[in-house]
């Protein structure tokens, strides 16, 4: 089955994980990616979980790729790269703004080329604005978006916001510029013609918090119900009562039938009232059954619940099998498995592509697919300005 981007070339200046998360959406719905490396290469490729000099977390955002490796400050190399875009629909990139243009490379200068050129800019705080050229990781973001505050307001009797590991700017931010990509991709079969997308991680993270950007506005009395773990004799369980039948499957669930006519769970006000107690009386009951156990009785009876699982066990779930949402891929060092985008498409692939490239790797192809000879490709090398 083709994928809905075949034919799309796209030219990736990405590194790290926003702009290569963006890109290897493109490359999982077919569209041909071209990975643009300084000559040391990005610098995930040295990160664990690394296998015989191959990583794994590289691999996994950067799955179905080409890769080119070369030395941007050449002018010899800029010319070539601009005769690239003649070919090419897509160009994303995460420097920090104004890198691309000391460069050669900035949008104008690009759609003068290829005036249908989509042109898609990743920065921490946008393009413009007080703060476009301060550099910024997804941490950064997290800390200056108020999504860390939000969170320790959330954690009572945390003193200080929570240490980060799991970054979710990045894969917003990479989220949204696949979103913004197809947009674009759609309004120049109107007109077209290309454009720049300006996509700011910041404003990714405030447009996340949903809830608390209109409490900032309007703070009210009352705390917001929070979904606090439950502990179990084991382990810890989610449970989500939050509609009214839920509330009653519960009730059924835990054998507490009375709580229906409880006066401090009579409405879905009254609930809210006393989240926590009405969560307090169900750990009760959970404390009792394992997380497995009190799963499957919630369930059951149709209320909304999961047990906590390490992501090991995850790559192993029958949901997950029976949807395919994992792929198996190689590189270098063997096979290992990567997340398939979260949707299936009934009329195209959408799937991780089953190739890692080396450090460029594609190098010599994809100047000799230009017309470049073999004699120039060996110059380049020879110089230092082509790996």
């Amino acid at each position: 089955m083709s994928g809905a981007l075949d034919g799309v070339r796209v030219l990736d200046f990405t590194s790290v994980m926003a702009g290569p998360f963006a890109t290897r959406m493109l490359a999982d719905l077919g569209a041909e990616v071209i990975k643009v490396e300084s000559l040391e290469g990005d610098q995930v490729r040295a990160r664990p979980p690394r296998r015989d000099g191959f990583s794994t977390y590289f691999g996994t955002l950067n799955a179905g790729k080409r890769s080119i490796a070369c030395n941007l400050k050449s002018p010899d190399i800029i010319a070539l790269v601009k005769r690239l875009v003649e070919s090419c629909d897509v160009l994303v990139e995460n420097f920090r703004p104004g890198v691309m243009k000391r460069f050669g490379l900035d949008p104008e200068a690009l759609a003068a080329i290829n005036p249908r050129l989509i042109y898609c800019s990743i920065s921490g705080y946008g393009q413009t604005g007080p703060k476009a050229l301060f550099p910024a990781y997804a941490p950064v973001i997290h800390a200056a978006s108020g999504f860390d505050m939000v969170n320790l307001r959330y954690q009572d009797g945390a003193e200080r916001p929570a240490t980060t590991g799991i970054f979710i700017a990045d894969v917003l931010g990479g989220t949204h510029a696949f979103g913004a990509i197809q947009a674009a991709l759609y309004q120049r079969e109107k007109t077209g013609l290309g454009q720049h997308i300006d996509l700011s991680m910041l404003e990714a993270m405030v447009g996340m918090l949903v809830f608390e950007t209109q409490e900032a506005q309007f703070p009210g009395d009352a705390r917001r119900p929070l979904y606090t773990p439950l502990r179990t004799s084991d382990g810890f369980i989610m449970v989500a009562p939050t509609s009214p039948r839920n509330f009653e499957q519960l009730s059924d669930a835990v054998g507490r039938p009375e709580w229906r006519e409880d006066p401090r769970f009579l409405t879905n006000a009254d609930r809210n009232a006393n989240w926590a107690t009405l969560l307090a009386l169900t750990e009760q009951w959970t404390l009792v059954h394992t997380a497995e156990e009190a799963e499957a009785i919630l369930s059951r009876h149709g209320v909304p619940c999961a047990r906590y699982r390490e992501i090991g066990e995850l790559l192993d779930d029958p949901q997950l099998e029976a949807r395919g949402a994992l792929a198996e891929i190689g590189d270098g060092a063997g096979r290992f498995r990567v997340p398939n985008p979260p949707f299936r498409m009934s009329g195209s692939r959408a799937e991780a592509r089953d190739h890692v490239a080396g450090l460029g790797a594609d190098g010599g192809a994809v100047l000799a697919e230009l017309g470049v000879e073999d004699a120039r490709v060996g110059a380049l090398r020879a110089k230092g300005d082509l790996l």
